[in-house]
């Protein structure tokens, strides 16, 4: 249990500073205000999340070491591909919409496996770490949500 909790804890590092690189270009082609705006604030809790995913590799004792996530290569690249083919900019929002909450439910089953794991190894400083991480991709998967719901989606049709 302890191996596959340091692996997918090397595998979510990965994918957050991946997705650090990804989201400035998600920013740059969002038209959506609120879109963009949410864009760029989960740009920031990101870089806080690669922050405590630091000190939980601390906690636990491990090199802060990324391991290659064929999963959220794909879900980027995926993203990438379809941006790009999305000539109107409001179909490009909502199409943005649905690339970023794949990305976010990857890392909420992630973060919640971790948690789980931490628990059983006697780690909860390590599972209230996380949390943090996790509490803050829901949250942002809600803000998602509703923005596609309120306004994004009608725009698009």
């Amino acid at each position: 249990m302890n191996d596959l909790f340091v692996h997918q804890l090397k595998d979510i590092y990965y994918a957050e500073n991946r997705i650090l690189k990804g989201l400035p270009k998600m920013i740059e082609k969002a038209t959506d205000p609120g879109l963009r705006q949410g864009f760029e604030t989960h740009l920031r809790e990101t870089e806080g999340q690669v922050e405590r995913l630091r000190q939980v590799f601390a906690m636990h004792g491990v090199t802060p070491e990324a391991v290659t996530c064929p999963a959220i290569d794909g879900i980027l690249k995926e993203a990438d591909e379809v941006a790009g083919d999305v000539a109107d900019k409001q179909v490009l929002d909502a199409a943005l919409i649905a690339a970023a909450q794949a990305v976010e439910h990857y890392e909420i089953t992630r973060y919640g496996s971790l948690i789980a794991w931490a628990k059983e190894l006697g780690r909860n400083d390590c599972a209230a770490v996380l949390q943090k991480n996790l509490d803050e991709e829901k949250a942002t998967d809600l803000k998602l949500t509703s923005l596609a719901e309120s306004r994004v989606n009608r725009a698009a049709a």
